[in-house]
């Protein structure tokens, strides 16, 4: 039986400009642009901010990235920071923190591994840390999950004897996901999962202020302080208002300057 404590963050996409199409434009209908961006993704939310005001050539007024964008923040010009997105992978994470994860919805996509589908019978379960520290904590939570898996895999081959002998017309794979789907009722809130995470630079900042606080719940926060180092390393000017801080509650918590953008 396998526990984790700590989620696996990986960034697997984020914005490319079309750099032909830009240029194009600005030949023909605007001026020329210059930018120190270390990411299409910083570039694309100045180029849409400028956009707004036609504020292309010499005359920019701030001539870095980061300037530009540390103005926008300020003026809570937020609707420019959506047309750049990030997507993540995150494993070793569980069933209760997904359950959070999916309630941000404006600007977010996801796909998620599915317990109809997938054989849970080997899978591994997330222990919080408050649980994880205690030896007699742990063994309680330990003799919990053993029962719950010893239980899904039990009921999992049981409903599928059931179902070979009551419809034997079904697909080999309808017959599983009618096993695995009811046996998965008796999995906790541990069980881990895998969930795929596309988001706007904007959505992005709302997840980190809310998700990063010192009120979050401690196994998101974990999250949201991983999320926030890669797009801190992809994107610098778009969270460099971001800051890493002990939190009271123990561990670590996200400060940030510009709210609610």
């Amino acid at each position: 039986m396998k526990f984790n404590q700590v989620p696996r963050v990986r960034l697997i996409a984020f914005s490319s400009l079309h750099q032909a199409n830009i240029q194009d434009f600005l030949e023909k209908e605007a001026d020329s642009w210059n930018t120190d961006a270390t990411s299409d993704a910083e570039k694309l939310s100045e180029f849409s901010g400028r956009i707004c005001y036609q504020s292309f050539g010499n005359k920019q007024g701030r001539k870095t990235n980061k300037e530009y964008l540390e103005h926008i923040l300020d003026s809570a010009h937020g609707s420019v920071l959506e047309h750049a997105s990030f997507t993540f992978l995150f494993t070793g994470v569980s069933r209760s923190l997904t359950h959070e994860l999916v309630r941000h919805r404006a600007g977010f996509g996801y796909s998620q591994l599915s317990q109809r589908y997938v054989d849970e019978s080997e899978t591994e379960f997330v222990v919080p840390d408050i649980i994880a520290e205690d030896p007699e904590l742990f063994r309680i939570f330990e003799k919990a999950i053993e029962s719950a898996q010893a239980a899904y895999i039990h009921l999992s081959k049981a409903i599928t004897e059931k179902i070979d002998k009551e419809r034997p017309d079904l697909t080999k794979t309808d017959k599983r996901k009618l096993a695995r789907q009811a046996a998965r009722s008796v999995l906790p809130n541990a069980t881990e999962t895998k969930i795929v995470v596309t988001a706007n630079a904007r959505a992005w900042r709302h997840f980190l202020e809310l998700r990063g606080s010192e009120g979050a719940e401690p196994e998101i926060r974990k999250l949201a302080i991983l999320v926030f180092k890669n797009l801190q390393h992809i994107a610098p000017n778009l969270f460099f208002d971001f800051q890493i801080a002990p939190c009271p509650n123990g561990g670590e918590m996200l400060i940030n300057r510009f709210h609610k953008v």
